[in-house]
């Protein structure tokens, strides 16, 4: 499946979250913006540097409307394990089987390791932004705040 691009509809995705309840991207539409990353695995890194600055940046992202969602691979139980170890105040999806990542069209990077990338989504349920980088875990954070905020 091709990658999701600016304008395009974002996928009605759906699974369980780091706490064990029902999460459906649809029942955000209506109700406030998406802020949907992408990452290869809890605990690495990269990857902690990244969901670390999505913690930080927080409350800007909740005062612009906006919630944050990380989807990886990982089991539920790591994802609890990381959400605690790192105090990350957003939700995790565990995307054991790919489902997530093929709906998004998510680029492997060199082929096998698992895509890096951040949706940032409208209230409509559009695609507004798509920031698709390996390893500049800070740039997730600033160019969906950014977006978020002029979707305010």
């Amino acid at each position: 499946m091709p990658s999701i691009q600016p304008g395009d509809p974002a996928p009605n995705v759906s699974g369980v979250t780091h706490d064990g309840q029902p999460f459906s991207l649809a029942d955000f539409r209506g109700q406030q913006a998406v802020v949907l990353f992408f990452y290869p695995k809890d605990g690495t890194p990269v990857c902690t540097r990244e969901a670390c600055a999505f913690r930080d940046a927080y409350d800007d992202f909740v005062k612009a409307g906006a919630v944050v969602i990380g989807v990886s691979s990982d089991s539920n139980e790591r994802h609890q394990e990381f959400a605690t170890t790192q105090r990350l105040p957003f939700l995790l999806v565990s995307d054991a089987d790919g489902a997530l990542r093929r709906a998004f069209g998510v680029p492997k990077t060199l082929a096998i390791f698992p895509g890096r990338v951040t949706y940032v989504i409208d209230k409509q349920g559009v695609v507004r932004h798509v920031f698709n980088s390996q390893f500049d875990a800070g740039g997730h954070v600033t160019e969906a705040l950014a977006i978020v905020r002029q979707l305010a």
